[in-house]
């Protein structure tokens, strides 16, 4: 899982000028969340284009943590990024989405998350396996359960679309390339939202697992505060990404990284020191999102199948 981090720093720089070239464009807009793979990308670019030519964009919600906006702020500034903040709780609302859970009668944050955590632990033991995992394909047949999960979906995929509606319309606007953040980990598991977070222009971080984002990030001079950060979508308060995949991202990546050069569970076990059930769920979540890979399917009108 070692990386040589110059090498890759050269190649994904060398990348981004070329995409932006190929596609005429004049400069490039990211959203920057407060995490670690946008504070990389965002020195990337950086890197590659020069400050000037890098426009980052703040996308808050009535639920974003406001640890969020600080982060991102600190890397801007890091940066000398110019940035816009653009509220999306206005658009969110007129949707009715806020009034498909009652977070908003749970006071303050701490006890949001608390709520979250515990009914997103609890609804996991029910279902035998996360929400997450269950929701990559569709949910017919949870009975009781699938009304609930449905509306967490929806609650939560929205946003990310919403904020990808924003930044192809800075894009398109200003004649910028969308740069995505979406890396290795999260494309191979499905950790994304179809149309929303898995849509950019450009993707300069998927060929890099979690773990190798977090060694480019040091040697890149991302604070280590936010390299040691966990990771979150932040949709929702009180769930990171590690709770949502039902695994850490250093046991995820051992066993996708073993996955695509053909190993089976029981070498991984034997040699990796994971587990059966780990390999197990891991391969499922690869399986179920696999459409999340691929162009929408087509029929064949020959054979009458999918094409």
């Amino acid at each position: 899982m070692d990386i040589d981090p110059v090498f890759v720093a050269e190649r994904i720089e060398t990348f981004i000028r070329e995409s932006v070239d190929e596609f005429q464009r004049d400069g490039v807009v990211i959203g920057m969340s407060g995490g670690i793979d946008s504070a990389v990308v965002g020195t990337l670019l950086t890197r590659a284009l020069g400050p000037d030519r890098v426009l980052a964009l703040l996308l808050p919600e009535r639920d974003s943590s406001p640890r969020s906006k600080t982060d991102a702020l600190r890397e801007i500034d890091r940066l000398g990024l110019a940035w816009r903040e653009i509220d999306l709780t206005p658009m969110l609302a007129a949707a009715g989405i806020y009034d498909l859970l009652p977070l908003k009668m749970l006071g303050t944050r701490r006890i949001k998350e608390s709520v979250v955590r515990w009914e997103l632990h609890r609804r996991t033991k029910a279902m035998g396996e996360t929400p997450f995992r269950r929701a990559l394909l569709g949910t017919r047949g949870l009975g009781k359960e699938q009304r609930i999960v449905d509306a967490g979906h929806a609650y939560a995929r929205i946003k990310h679309r919403a904020r990808m509606l924003e930044l192809y319309y800075v894009g398109d606007l200003e004649n910028r390339l969308v740069v995505g953040t979406t890396n290795r980990s999260e494309a191979m598991t499905g950790f994304v939202v179809k149309w929303g977070d898995n849509v950019a222009d450009i993707e300069p971080l998927v060929p890099l697992y979690k773990t190798q984002v977090r060694q480019l990030a040091a040697y890149l001079g991302v604070p280590d505060e936010l390299i040691r950060k966990p990771p979150t979508p932040d949709l929702m308060p009180g769930i990171d990404d590690e709770d949502a995949l039902g695994i850490d991202y250093e046991t995820l990546d051992i066993v996708l990284e073993r996955l695509g050069l053909g190993w089976d569970a029981a070498r991984m076990v034997q040699e990796c020191g994971v587990s059966t059930s780990q390999v197990d769920h891991v391969r499922e979540m690869v399986r179920r999102s696999r459409h999340l890979r691929e162009l929408p399917p087509h029929p064949d009108l020959e054979t009458g199948r999918p094409g």
